[in-house]
């Protein structure tokens, strides 16, 4: 048996080796995605502002999701660098971090021009005096040269930057933005964006979903919900996010997990507090999505109070996007693999409780990738309606993020044919289906993963902050219309992941077996 399913799994590598070019085989085709390596960049011990160097310089920045960035170059000897580092922090601290009240925004870097591996980026941005502020988006930064008046470019040097409050009067006047340095987490709430009326902030959202999968990850691991009985629902639930979580790197800690699944926890599982304690510590530090994430906060999904929003918006974001990913042929596995995961390992019992009943009312298996989506959006909308009451009754809804029954016409005028409200309030819409699939594939495929760009980083070089890691070249596979070869190397490369960790762990089976019979 063992023999047939080598043979057959041979046959299928050396197909995509045909097709894609060249297939590694067994764990190196999972390994391929990155799994694995090392490196790190960050501040010092207790800064906001990242450390930055000519390695990782333009692969941190060109992968940072913030829409603007403030580089400080400046010399370690240097006194006047060294006194002016107190008002840099106290600006980068509102923006870089876990406590930053304003993130996502800017992300604040600094460059040690004083260092030989800094000369050449130093002189490609003509440093003349320290410290050198220089501002603009990101993915600007990566020209091949740059001087302080250049004419049509988007970087511009800071000239008033002396204290503080000088320079983040600079960045408000640039940005017409009211920040302040007396600014807290989850104050201002004006200052947040209001996502439902604007269908661009969903770029912000893959960095909520690698948050989220994190988040779920280290829950599942705190709380020892891995169980004999749980396992294999567990499983199911990685292989699908091996072929089609947005995030790439998640796609790669995931194949990382299934490789090493049995390593972790066996089929007999059954471990006392002080075995599952010694598990926790040796598999938490590799986590789901790399190095550096969980961060500690959240940008699409940030709510106004911190009790609102967060790993909730965060986790449905992640369910969508994977109905829109996947073929018809997966309609109903996916189905049941969310199902079981939500049931298994979501923590809120009361909300576990609802999602499972709304699963079984389902009685005819799904045929389509198109129905699978729309009964999920029908499903988050119908607790939606019932959050919607329950808030209001107990006065617990975010101000700023009230639940709505989804999407608003602000977001797609054509999904909504007429709306009405019943004798007790309740909101009746009649929807145009077709169009609500064509949003949702839209909304979370192509719109999710577009501010995600491929950098020049190795699969080795992972660039992290000490404040959070926004690393990586995250880029997914879009759901959007693309020509039918891309469309066809896709869709094995997907099938393709699935199908090699569930004969990587089969193997892995039959060698132990083997063993032991020995």
């Amino acid at each position: 048996m063992a023999a047939t399913t080598a043979a057959a799994a041979a046959r299928l590598l050396i197909v995509l080796a045909a097709f894609l070019g060249a297939a590694p085989r067994g764990a190196d085709a999972l390994r391929s995605l990155g799994v694995g390596g090392a490196g790190a960049a960050g501040g010092a011990h207790g800064d906001a502002a990242v450390d930055l160097d000519a390695t990782n310089f333009t692969a941190f920045l060109q992968a940072s999701p913030e829409s603007f960035a403030v580089v400080e170059f400046f010399a370690h000897w240097c006194p006047a660098c060294r006194n002016y580092k107190p008002h840099y922090e106290k600006v980068a601290k509102l923006f870089n971090g876990p406590d930053a009240a304003h993130p996502g925004i800017i992300v604040m870097a600094r460059v040690d021009c004083a260092l030989k591996v800094n000369l050449d980026l130093c002189n490609k941005f003509s440093v003349d005096q320290y410290p050198f502020l220089v501002w603009g988006p990101p993915a600007k930064f990566d020209s091949p040269q740059w001087k302080p008046k250049q004419e049509n470019s988007e970087l511009e040097l800071i000239d008033d930057r002396r204290t503080a409050e000088r320079l983040l009067k600079w960045i408000n006047k640039k940005m017409r933005s009211s920040f302040s340095l007396d600014d807290k987490r989850y104050e201002n709430e004006s200052a947040l964006p209001k996502n439902a009326s604007d269908p661009e902030q969903i770029v912000r959202a893959i960095y909520d979903v690698e948050e989220a999968t994190a988040h779920a990850w280290q829950i599942i691991l705190e709380n020892k919900m891995i169980k004999p009985e749980t396992r294999d629902s567990l499983i199911r639930f990685l292989q699908i996010l091996v072929s089609h979580h947005p995030s790439k790197r998640c796609r790669r800690g995931s194949a990382d997990l299934l490789i090493n699944f049995d390593d972790h926890w066996h089929t007999n599982l059954s471990l006392n507090s002080q075995e599952s304690s010694t598990l926790l510590t040796s598999v938490a530090g590799d986590n789901i999505c790399g190095k550096g994430v969980p961060r500690g906060y959240w940008m699409f999904c940030r709510g106004s109070k911190k009790e609102t929003r967060g790993f909730s918006c965060g986790l449905w974001v992640l369910l969508h996007s994977l109905t829109v990913r996947i073929g018809d042929g997966e309609s109903q596995s996916t189905f049941t693999s969310i199902c079981d995961f939500i049931h298994n390992f979501f923590i809120c019992e009361e909300c576990r409780k609802h999602f499972y009943e709304m699963c079984s009312s389902v009685s005819v298996p799904f045929k389509s990738a198109r129905d699978l989506t729309l009964w999920l959006w029908r499903a988050h909308n119908k607790v939606n309606e019932r959050l919607m009451k329950e808030e209001k009754d107990l006065d617990t809804a975010d101000p700023s993020f009230p639940k709505v029954i989804w999407p608003p016409k602000q977001l797609c005028p054509s999904c909504c044919r007429s709306s009405s409200r019943t004798a007790d309030g309740a909101m009746q819409v009649e929807w145009d289906e077709d169009e609500v699939f064509h949003f949702l594939v839209d909304y979370y495929g192509k719109k999710l993963v577009s501010s995600y760009r491929e950098t020049s980083m190795d699969s080795h070089l992972l660039v992290t902050k000490q404040v959070g890691s926004i690393s990586d070249d995250s880029s997914a596979a879009s759901a959007a219309t693309v020509p039918i070869g891309a469309a066809l190397g896709v869709a094995v490369a997907s099938c393709t992941f699935g199908a090699l960790a569930c004969f990587w762990r089969t193997q892995q089976k039959n060698r132990k077996q083997r063993k032991n019979w020995n």
